[in-house]
């Protein structure tokens, strides 16, 4: 099927890569013309594991072609993905929507024939309506079933992710549009991914309602990890019991600094904005967005305590990208922290596997290091931020050997404490008790309980020792939930 897929982000970029592996003849189009230039000469703008790779092999198998200038909507297109950004705006942290209503401007001057014109980015409740409306009113004469596509790509495995999803998630009472979308993922529904058909609107709040799911577990488990370090409990420990319950599932339940990253601040925000307009207030989401800054903020002055004393120290930052996987640091929690220990007077060296061009536009103060040994060369602390996997095999010996000082903060518990102290180094992890728990010895052996007979252990009861028949009913009745079951 030929489709174009409008945006060449992140969203649009691997979304048009996956559907021309699926076989479809696909056009990633952006009005940024510097951007398509670097795309086909097979320069990626943003690092995303396989992709690179992925665009190549399919631009030589004539699936995948980059275009600007004039839209490219001949009578051979059945198909527009709208894949543009939806960023927050200034003035109420709502989602921008002016680029996403620009792009149905202009399929609705450039379309030649009735188009089903799917919405991938995220967009709060009664975009598609308006979207149908731009449509209807700049191009009357043409029939558009516009539809709602929501993505669940996961930075860093994007492409497993749209290779074998949880589900595909299609919103439109149009029977049209239904049919030609399950045609456009036949390949995956016919490996066992699940399609769900909705209407419009609710699978444009799926989106915003499963991210802002996601964010309350990883806040949540934050604060469980504060209280595990007064209590004398481990976060890790904690975290594996809560996780092996199937309506919990260990998802999300990884304690760290705060969740960061295009997708969460943004769609917490946006879902309260949307929220407010509609007069509902969502008290849990609202309280997860105040405790992911404040844990944010929290994390500078841990590392402060650590130090004992910042001012004139060199402190090794091992990763500053939101997550391992990307080289994406929109919202990183890495950027509040290391503004607080520049405050403070430290000294920063940073390596990150991926992120270093952004880091260097974003923390010009830094000093940028080529690998992460030499990164802690001389360095008075270390303190790891992102969970790159090359951090988790560092030879600790070599790491305490070349270090100036002793401290080790690991915002991310990638590393055992046993191993950290083993080689000299003060280790300080998130949500871990400071010693070991031992086992209580087992007390003596008590002396066996003499048998009671059942007439010493329970005397009979007559009429008058039994509760009054509306106290029993009264108790049956408290132990009845919300729906009618018993708790």
């Amino acid at each position: 099927m030929r489709i174009v897929v409008i945006g060449t982000g992140y969203v649009g970029l691997v979304t048009g890569a996956c559907l021309a592996e699926l076989g479809h003849d696909i056009t990633c189009y952006d009005t940024d013309a510097g951007k398509i230039a670097r795309l086909q000469r097979g320069e990626m703008p943003i690092f995303e594991p396989g992709l690179e790779e992925l665009v190549k092999a399919e631009v030589a198998a004539g699936h995948l072609s980059f275009a600007s200038g004039a839209l490219p909507l001949d009578r051979r297109v059945r198909a527009v993905f709208v894949a543009v950004g939806t960023p927050p705006s200034a003035i109420d942290h709502s989602a921008d929507l002016s680029a996403v209503h620009a792009v149905a401007e202009a399929i609705g001057r450039a379309a030649v024939r009735p188009l089903a014109v799917i919405v991938k980015s995220t967009v709060p409740v009664g975009t598609g309506e308006a979207v149908e409306r731009i449509l209807r009113d700049v191009r009357p004469g043409i029939a558009f079933d516009v539809v709602s596509n929501p993505e669940f790509l996961r930075e860093g495995s994007a492409l497993a992710d749209f290779r074998a999803p949880d589900r595909i998630v299609v919103g439109t009472s149009a029977k049209p549009a239904r049919r030609l979308l399950a045609d456009i993922y036949r390949p995956l529904t016919e490996r066992g991914a699940p399609l769900v058909f909705t209407e419009r609107a609710s699978a444009e709040m799926i989106k915003y309602a499963a991210n802002a799911f996601l964010a309350a577990k990883i806040a949540f488990i934050n604060e469980i990890a504060d209280l595990c370090e007064v209590a004398d409990a481990d976060v890790e420990e904690v975290s594996l019991g809560m996780g092996l319950d199937r309506r919990i599932g260990a998802a999300f339940l990884r304690p760290g600094p705060g969740y960061g990253g295009s997708c969460f601040p943004k769609d917490t925000e946006a879902l309260l904005a949307a929220a407010q307009g509609h007069g509902v207030q969502l008290r849990l989401v609202e309280s997860t967005v105040a405790a992911n800054e404040g844990r944010k903020r929290a994390m500078g002055r841990r590392v402060i305590r650590a130090l004992g004393e910042a001012r004139g120290r060199t402190i090794a930052v091992l990763g500053v990208t939101f997550k391992a996987g990307t080289d994406d640091m929109r919202q990183a929690p890495s950027l509040p922290i290391l503004a607080a220990l520049r405050a403070a007077g430290a000294r920063l060296r940073i390596f990150d596997p991926e992120g270093m061009a952004h880091a260097r536009s974003l923390l010009p103060e830094a000093e940028y290091m080529g690998s992460a040994y030499e990164c802690l060369d001389g360095a008075d602390a270390a303190l790891l931020l992102t969970d790159w996997p090359e951090f988790a095999a560092l030879d600790l010996a070599r790491v305490k050997a070349s270090m100036r000082g002793d401290v080790f903060v690991d915002l991310r518990n990638m590393l055992s404490p046993e191993r950290l102290r083993a080689v000299g180094l003060r280790a300080f992890g998130i949500g871990r008790r400071e010693r070991l728990a031992m086992p209580a010895p087992l007390p003596a052996p008590l002396p066996p309980v003499p048998a009671v007979r059942p007439s010493e252990a329970m005397p009979a009861l007559g009429p008058a020792d039994l509760p009054p028949l509306e106290l029993v009913a009264a108790a049956k009745a408290a132990k009845t939930g919300l729906n009618g079951h018993a708790t």
